[in-house]
C-alpha cells in the first residue's frame, strides 16, 4: 500500500473515531501512529478523559478484535495469558486462551497489578507470543496493547519498571477538553439516546497489516537518521537526566516518524515528523536526577529542551547538540508530569 492510500485511510479512521472522541485530534493521531508503527501505546491521564473510549473506538474503526482486561491487585499471570484446564470428558488438560489472544488489548489501569502479572505482558508485547507450561503460543498479527494508567493516585499501585515502560513505543496524554468540546460530548450523548457508541469499521485486520507493511517503503534520508540519533543521544547528556533514552528509543522515534509521514500522504520523512513525535516517544524513557524530581521537573520539558538545542538537518547537514541547555534549572520547573494540562488551541 502506498503512502497516499495510507494517508487516506488514516484520515478516515481518525474522522470516524473523532465522532465519538471529541477533540484531542493531535493525541488521536499519535495513538494511530503508534498502531501503524507496530507498537504499543501507554495512555496516561486522569480518570474520565476518554482513555478506554479511545481504545475501543480505534478497535471498532480499524475492524480489530478487541478485549478489555481490568488490572487489579489480585490478578494472576494466568488471567492474562491463559492456562491449562482439566477436561473431564477427554481426561486431559486443554489450553484455554486468555484475553491476550486478540488484536487490540486494552490493559486498563496497568499499574494496579503486581509486577509478576505486569511481566506476563512483556513477552507478548516484545515477542508476540506467550509461554505457558513450557508451550509457546504465537499471537496472530496484528497485536497491539493500549494500556491506561492514572498519574495522580498512587495508593495501592505498582509503578511500571523502566524495562516495561521502554516496551511502550510512546506515551500519550489527552488533557481536559475545552468548554465547547465538552458541550459537544453532552449533545452527542443526548442525540445518541444510549450510553454505548458503535462505530462502523473503516478497515479490517488485513488492511491494517497492509498499511503497516507500506511504512517500510517510506524513505528516510541519512540526515534524518542522524537527527534521530542526535536527539536520543542528547537526552543522555542533558544536565537534568540520570539515564537517557536507549537505542530502542531511537528506533521508536524513527518508526513513529515514518508513520506520521505516511499519515500525511508522504513517502519520505521530514524533520517536522520527528519533532512531532519526539516528546511522546522519549519522555517516558528517561530517568531524571533526584534533585530534578524534588524540583518537580517534567521529563517532557527536558525533551522539549533537547529539541530546542539540537539543530535539525538541512540539505544533508549533520545535526549537532549544543550541549548547552536552552533553559536553566529554574525554567525547567514548569509543571509536574501529574498535573492536568489544558490543551492549547
Amino acid at each position: 500500500m502506498d503512502a497516499k492510500e495510507i494517508g487516506r485511510l488514516s484520515a478516515q479512521v481518525l474522522d470516524r473515531v473523532g465522532t465519538i472522541v471529541v477533540g484531542n485530534r493531535e493525541s488521536l493521531e499519535l495513538v494511530l501512529a503508534g498502531i501503524l508503527a507496530g507498537g504499543h501505546v501507554l495512555l496516561e491521564d486522569l480518570p474520565g478523559l476518554g482513555k478506554t473510549l479511545t481504545a475501543r473506538s480505534f478497535a471498532q474503526a480499524l475492524g480489530l478484535d478487541f478485549r478489555r482486561l481490568q488490572f487489579t491487585p489480585d490478578l494472576l499471570p494466568a488471567d492474562v495469558t491463559g492456562s491449562f484446564l482439566y477436561d473431564q470428558r477427554k481426561h486431559d488438560f486443554t489450553f484455554r486462551a486468555g484475553p491476550v489472544f486478540t488484536n487490540l488489548l486494552l490493559a486498563d489501569e496497568i499499574n494496579r497489578t503486581p509486577p509478576k502479572t505486569q511481566a506476563a505482558l512483556l513477552e507478548a508485547m516484545q515477542e508476540k507470543q506467550v509461554s505457558v507450561e513450557g508451550v509457546t503460543y504465537r499471537l496472530e498479527p496484528p497485536f497491539h496493547v493500549l494500556a491506561t494508567a492514572n498519574p495522580i493516585e498512587y495508593e495501592g499501585t505498582y509503578p511500571l519498571p523502566e524495562a516495561q515502560l521502554d516496551r511502550f513505543m510512546l506515551r500519550v496524554s489527552f488533557g481536559y477538553p475545552e468548554a465547547d468540546e465538552e458541550l459537544t460530548v453532552l449533545r452527542r450523548r443526548m442525540s445518541r439516546k444510549q450510553e454505548e457508541a458503535v462505530l462502523e469499521p473503516v478497515a479490517d485486520a488485513a488492511t491494517l497489516r497492509r498499511m503497516q507493511s507500506g511504512l517500510e517503503d517510506i524513505e528516510v534520508e541519512d540526515s534524518i537518521s542522524r537527527y534521530v540519533v542526535a536527539l536520543t543521544g542528547a537526552t543522555r547528556e542533558h544536565h537534568a537526566v540520570l539515564v537517557g533514552a536507549s537505542p530502542r528509543g531511537s528506533l521508536a522515534l524513527l518508526l513513529l516518524s515514518r508513520a506520521r509521514a505516511a499519515m500525511a500522504g508522504r513517502d519520505y520523512v521530514i524533520p517536522e515528523d520527528v519533532k512531532q513525535v519526539a516528546v511522546p516517544a522519549l519522555a517516558h524513557r528517561i530517568s531524571l536526577r533526584p534533585e530534578m524530581w524534588l524540583k518537580r521537573v517534567d521529563p517532557a520539558a527536558v525533551v522539549a529542551d533537547v529539541l530546542a538545542a539540537t539543530a535539525a538537518p538541512a540539505s544533508g547537514a549533520v545535526p549537532s547538540y549544543t550541549q548547552q541547555p536552552r533553559y536553566a534549572d529554574s525554567d525547567l520547573d514548569l509543571l509536574p508530569a501529574s498535573t492536568p494540562r489544558r490543551k492549547a488551541k
